[in-house]
């Protein structure tokens, strides 16, 4: 029994002096490993590495490599929108054959038909170039679903109606008024947007409205004209009317384009600029097409004409006549294949732009483009401007440009916000 005793007291004893040791292991471990607090505070006190030269390096060749492009870009639309606009004028204003009857190239369908057509090979070209490679397609397809046929069957038939209105309403008003109407593609956009859509705008878009829409009107009221007698000054009278009441159906076809293209790259994702491209040139040219064919019976009901769209003297369709007349005039030949040649490779910048920047500076570059449009047609076709004119060009300008500096600012101003309350969340 004695024996046992002894026994017991040494076990405990063992146990004893081995506890504090396991114990102070135990805690040894937690402290290196378990402890949070420790953790934070030397994250929160690490400070991140500076990048070296190398990253440095490789930023710098990719802000080059975007300053590249977009000088490539701004010069690509202005090139060929530029030779574009030139080419525009002199085919519908330059007289052809003798000078007591002068013929006029009165086309338009048939050159917007020339023009979608090329801009569909384009088109296609530009969609092999731009393959799904991240999804293992080899070419996007161009309809992808049936559901988007109708949207774009509606920006086909919109683009392509808005060309003959617009070129029939230079046969009333004169070029310098159409481009600058032209620039005011805002007023039918937020007419749209806020008619069908239900879209709401602050308050200094709706002044740049203002002082786009009163730019327009005192350019086309103080435009320069010899005197006429009160019979030709009725008469002239009218025809601005008629002019402008066309080139209002001009831009609001145009506005309806834009928007149902908004609506078509909000609803379809993922679709692409090219397939965009693509898809409205083809489907413009078989309207275009099937119009060419039944021009013979739709000038008769007298619509055509007033349109501006009647055929010359002679049997046929648009079509042969077009044919005809360039085949009189062969030099138009190189008006109308190089106006089609310059809108197709404007339709790749412009679309390029879209999908690679952004839809703002787009639209900057395109109104600095139609502005220089409208000062080389001063300078080229000698056009004269009074001074009220040019303050009408003053307000219209500046309009949109103070909207582009707003719209930026807004922009700025919300990344800035964006970044603050994420920085509100880490704390």
């Amino acid at each position: 029994m004695a024996s046992r005793k002894i026994e017991n007291l040494k076990k405990k004893s063992s146990t004893s002096s081995l506890t504090p040791s396991s114990h102070s292991s135990s805690i040894s471990v937690t402290n290196n490993h378990g402890s949070p607090s420790l953790k934070s505070a030397a994250v929160k006190n690490r400070r991140s590495p500076r990048p070296s030269k190398n990253t440095k390096n490789k930023q710098d060749l990719k802000e080059s490599g975007g300053i590249l492009h977009f000088l490539i870009v701004v010069s690509g639309i202005y090139g060929s929108f530029l030779t574009w606009a030139l080419l525009q004028e002199r085919l519908t204003t330059t007289p052809y054959g003798s000078i007591t009857s002068p013929e006029f190239f009165k086309f338009p369908v048939f050159l917007n038909t020339i023009q979608s057509l090329f801009a569909a090979f384009v088109g296609y070209a530009y969609l092999r170039q731009s393959k799904g490679k991240k999804d293992g397609i080899s070419t996007l397809p161009i309809f992808p679903n049936r559901r988007i046929l109708v949207p774009l069957l509606l920006v086909a038939a919109t683009s392509s109606l808005a060309s003959p209105f617009g070129y029939a309403s230079l046969s009333h008003i004169d070029y310098i008024t159409f481009i600058l109407a032209k620039s005011c593609k805002l007023l039918p956009v937020m007419f749209l947007n806020v008619t069908l859509f239900q879209k709401r705008y602050p308050l200094y878009k709706y002044l740049v409205i203002f002082a786009v829409t009163a730019g327009v009107a005192i350019f086309t009221l103080y435009a320069a004209s010899p005197k006429k007698t009160s019979k030709q000054s009725t008469s002239s009278e009218r025809n601005s009317s008629w002019g402008l009441f066309l080139l209002g159906i001009n831009l609001l076809f145009d506005g309806l384009t834009n928007t149902t293209q908004d609506y078509i790259f909000q609803t379809f994702q993922p679709y692409t600029g090219p397939q965009m491209m693509c898809a409205n040139n083809i489907i413009s040219t078989l309207l275009t097409l099937s119009y060419l064919s039944f021009s013979p019976y739709f000038t008769e009901t007298g619509i055509g004409k007033s349109l501006g769209l009647k055929l010359t003297s002679g049997s046929g369709s648009e079509f042969t006549q077009a044919l005809a007349f360039m085949a009189r005039y062969p030099k138009v030949w190189a008006d109308v294949l190089g106006f089609s040649i310059c809108g197709a490779i404007g339709q790749i910048f412009i679309f390029y732009t879209l999908s690679t920047f952004s839809s703002l500076l787009l639209v900057t570059i395109t109104l600095t483009r139609k502005m220089l449009t409208m000062i080389l047609s001063v300078i080229w076709f000698g056009h004269n401007l009074v001074k009220a004119q040019w303050i009408g060009v003053g307000l219209v300008f500046g309009g949109i440009g103070a909207e582009t500096i707003i719209a930026r600012l807004e922009k700025a101003s919300k990344a800035k916000n964006r970044k603050f309350s994420a920085k509100k969340k880490k704390f």
